[in-house]
């Protein structure tokens, strides 16, 4: 009988491009649990402590580390194998082996050592905010979380929120125009960071576009960062 695939998992030469791993037809791979980040902007927990980072030797050996409570995502433990590990989360596994997640200029998600103190926050893109009753606007971030907050106006979409972890309070708000640091998340220049020259709103349905020191991109390319820094990020201009 003909094998479809189960829908947890993927063929090595269907998974994403972003998935730093070979290509090997014979072999399957974890599905990220659909939730938090898209598809192409997370690899499943089982992947990376198995497949890149190499802590365990099997699916089984993940499930006990998992199990033991010693991995955490964004400071909160995780018992899920399928749970996404996504662009800018914090994994910790262990008591001193902290990582952030982030794409490397080949558009490859890479899994970064920091320092405990980096471990304690993170920076969350605004997607987009709705009203919601009593009055309050909620801001939708592009790891999946929401924050409700008084000040409408304030926040943008395109700006970027600074927030702790595990307790999700707003450290810093960046503000995305002209002369903010960004980060590449997309388009010919992925995984390198500079500053925002001019930033075009286009009337029609054309996605809007943001100039930078010798290139221009599209606004959903870009992250904006300011003085925060990303491990193994160069700035480009």
């Amino acid at each position: 009988m003909h094998n479809m695939g189960s829908p947890s998992h993927l063929k090595r030469l269907a998974m994403p491009r972003s998935w730093p791993l070979p290509r090997k037809t014979n072999i399957w791979v974890t599905r990220a649990r659909s939730g938090a980040h898209a598809l192409e902007r997370c690899m499943p927990i089982n992947v990376v402590l198995r497949d890149v980072l190499g802590v365990a030797r099997s699916t089984r050996e993940v499930r006990r580390i998992l199990h033991e409570g010693l991995v955490k995502v964004d400071g909160r433990v995780v018992k899920d194998n399928k749970r996404g590990v996504g662009l800018m989360d914090v994994l910790s596994v262990g008591d001193d082996d902290y990582r952030r997640c982030v794409l490397d200029t080949n558009g490859k998600l890479r899994y970064r050592r920091i320092s405990a103190e980096e471990a304690t926050y993170k920076v969350c893109r605004i997607e987009n905010k709705v009203t919601v009753k009593g009055g309050k606007t909620q801001l939708n971030l592009h790891d999946g979380r929401n924050i409700l907050t008084d000040s409408a106006s304030q926040y943008k979409t395109g700006d970027s929120l600074k927030i702790s972890l595990p307790d999700q309070e707003i450290i810093e708000h960046i503000v995305f125009g002209e002369g903010t640091k960004c980060y590449l998340v997309g388009g010919v220049h992925i995984g390198s960071m500079s500053s925002v020259t001019s930033y075009i709103v286009k009337r029609s349905s054309m996605p809007n576009e943001v100039e930078f020191d010798g290139f221009g991109t599209i606004a959903r390319n870009v992250f904006a960062i300011g003085d925060n820094e990303l491990p193994g990020v160069e700035v480009k201009a």
